[in-house]
């Protein structure tokens, strides 16, 4: 059973005295540092100059720093860009900044575990990953509630890196909805295995294959489109809000009955098979590699499956149907 700290548990004064840096002021970087700031602590931000999100950070009331200087006055460095930018940031303006009883905190696991940021051994290193959207980490604070989130301890030079991370978390909001232990190495592989197979790779594929069905065998791409596209977003809330279970109750006998009888036909055996392909990349580090090197050669794959995925019918029927909702935009 996973631990779960609430606020309870968590105090400020092990981080009330001390600058928090955030590096990165995209969605996630924004919804951290504003709920941080508002909990009474000391942070300030890093973000490129002449962006949109330099540009939100000033209208936040922010004076946003260089990475360097940021690194250097802070005390705790939580980097919040992306991914494929956090090892080449940590070498460039992070790591010199990095002296002994500082402590350098992630949303994600992927580079700490993956081996693309080694850290001195002087320094705490910590994770807290809120389970939502930043935006949604902000909207929850402000209406007194919060996300969960997951906390990790890669390493505790003072002796005090749980302390700090439960109080950030509490800073976020994170407490009041429960912070549950994990590792890097688990946060890591579960997120990317949940991104591949089911959240984005998986859902994508299988909307896009319903849609192409439908399609194929002559229906009008509109119908299609709400039948295997918007109303997904029912089916969606309601397992978030119910559960699976929860889902089936509230949709007629006829849906669930399909359901039952048929789910399994496109989730098979063999599906599941190439799901657990898919976690042995991810858990090898060869999905990381891959990754890696990608960004490396300039994103060529990416690139070019980005564009066939902006080009499929789907995207232009969507497109002009959203546009007779305005209501949802």
């Amino acid at each position: 059973m996973a631990k779960i700290y609430y606020e309870k548990d968590a105090s400020y004064d092990s981080i009330q005295d001390k600058i928090i840096a955030i590096i990165g002021y995209g969605i996630q970087g924004r919804g951290q540092a504003l709920n941080l700031r508002d909990s009474g602590l000391n942070v300030i931000v890093s973000e490129l100059e002449d962006t949109e999100n330099y540009a939100k950070a000033v209208e936040d009331g922010f004076k946003p720093l260089d990475a360097k200087k940021a690194a250097k006055k802070a005390d705790i460095i939580q980097i919040l860009t992306q991914d494929h930018v956090q090892a080449m940031l940590y070498k460039k303006a992070i790591k010199r900044n990095l002296t002994a009883g500082k402590s350098l905190v992630f949303s994600h696991g992927f580079n700490i575990h993956f081996g693309q940021i080694i850290p001195p051994a002087d320094v705490d290193v910590f994770m807290v990953a809120p389970k939502g959207p930043g935006a949604l980490v902000r909207s929850q604070y402000e209406e007194g509630k919060g996300v969960p989130c997951l906390v990790a301890i890669h390493q505790d030079a003072t002796g005090n890196a749980l302390k700090t991370a439960l109080a950030y978390a509490k800073g976020i909001g994170g407490a009041r909805a429960g912070v549950i232990e994990t590792t890097f190495k688990e946060e890591t592989e579960t997120d990317l295995f949940g991104e591949q197979a089911v959240l984005c790779g998986g859902v994508s594929e299988l909307v896009k294959a319903g849609f192409d069905t439908l399609v194929e065998a002559g229906y009008q791409p509109e119908i299609a489109y709400f039948e295997c596209l918007h109303e997904l977003k029912l089916i969606t809330d309601l397992i978030y809000s119910t559960g699976i279970q929860g889902m089936r109750k509230r949709v007629s006998d006829t849906a669930e009955y399909g359901d039952l009888s048929r789910g399994k036909r496109v989730i098979s055996d063999k599906t599941r098979k190439v799901m657990k392909k898919m976690l042995t990349e991810v858990q090898s580090g060869k999905f990381a590699k891959e990754w890696i090197r990608e960004n490396k050669k300039g994103r060529p794959n990416f690139t070019q499956w980005r564009k066939e995925a902006d080009e499929h019918q789907i995207e232009r029927v969507g497109s002009q149907l959203r546009d007779m909702m305005p209501w949802m935009k």
